[in-house]
């Protein structure tokens, strides 16, 4: 005897599905970030505890000096243990665009402006326990301005050969993931002949 398919049911792709989050408490909290604790049930039915960081939106800017120099800035990193050569990196203010958050971080830190910004990529920092989203720009047309840091970053800017950062990256010299992106997708475009920067889908650059 056959088994008729009743179409009227919901089959759940466990795999897919969203998690139910049936609690949520703050554990720590600072001007920069929230640590909370959730209570989560997967599709399958089973509960358990799920810890996020909660950082906000962010972004980085490669800036072209020209269009075979980029300019970075090197600060120590408390996290890394080390010195980073990196691009100017930095988190988005409450109430503040996400352009105008990356024309800010490239005047703060890279004592720049920019003529023109291209966003080449969003991407989600740590996409297991981290909530952050970054957004990368590359930048040109550049104009010198004062440059204001905040109090907790002692920078140094340097121009540098494009060629000598992508070799950088390759090497593992830089480790920045903005960085490392936001370069990688500058080499592509200059490989294929569009210049300095190529903007996302439907987006275009900034004026």
């Amino acid at each position: 005897m056959g088994t008729e398919w009743d179409d009227t049911v919901e089959v759940i792709d466990v795999v897919t599905a969203a998690w139910e989050q049936l609690s949520r408490r703050s554990v720590y909290r600072n001007r920069w970030i929230e640590v909370v604790e959730d209570m989560v049930r997967l599709p399958n039915g089973h509960e358990t505890v799920y810890g996020v960081v909660r950082c906000g939106e962010c972004v980085g800017v490669l800036p072209f000096v020209d269009e075979d120099h980029v300019l970075l800035v090197q600060q120590f990193r408390y996290v890394a243990g080390h010195p980073t050569w990196e691009m100017p990196t930095g988190g988005v203010h409450a109430g503040e665009s996400i352009e105008d958050a990356a024309r800010r971080e490239l005047a703060e830190e890279a004592g720049v402006s920019a003529a023109q910004l291209v966003e080449v990529n969003r991407n989600h920092t740590s996409k297991s326990v981290v909530e952050e989203t970054a957004h990368l720009f590359v930048a040109y047309g550049l104009d010198e301005v004062e440059s204001r840091p905040d109090t907790t970053e002692l920078l140094r800017t340097e121009v540098w050969p494009f060629d000598a950062v992508l070799d950088m990256v390759l090497r593992s010299e830089i480790t920045d993931s903005m960085t490392v992106i936001a370069v990688l997708l500058a080499d592509r475009s200059r490989r294929a002949g569009k210049g300095t920067s190529r903007p996302m889908p439907n987006a275009e650059p900034s004026p």
